[in-house]
C-alpha cells in the first residue's frame, strides 16, 4: 500500500515575479434580444421610470438588425 503524504504550498514571493498586466474584462453580460424584449416591453408599457435611467446609454446591435431597425424606422413614419 502506497503511503500518501501531504504537500504544503505556500505561494511565489510576490517581489520576485514580473507581474503582468491583464486586461480588464468588458462590463456588460450577453443575453439574447428574446431575452431582452419582453422585458423592456413590458416596462415601457407600464411606464417604469427606470428607463429613463438608461435612456442615454449606448448598446451594440449587428450589422443586419441594424438594418432592419432603420427601414422599419423609414416605413412606419406618418405618412410614408
Amino acid at each position: 500500500m502506497a503511503i500518501r503524504s501531504l504537500r504544503v504550498y505556500t505561494e511565489p514571493d510576490v517581489d520576485s515575479m514580473a507581474r503582468v498586466t491583464l486586461p480588464m474584462p468588458e462590463a456588460g453580460v450577453r443575453m439574447s434580444l428574446g431575452e431582452v424584449l419582453p422585458l423592456l416591453a413590458e416596462a415601457v408599457a407600464s411606464d417604469r421610470t427606470w428607463l429613463k435611467d438608461f435612456a442615454d446609454d449606448e448598446i451594440t446591435v449587428s450589422a443586419d438588425l441594424y438594418d432592419v431597425l432603420q427601414a422599419y424606422r423609414h416605413f412606419r413614419r406618418p405618412g410614408a
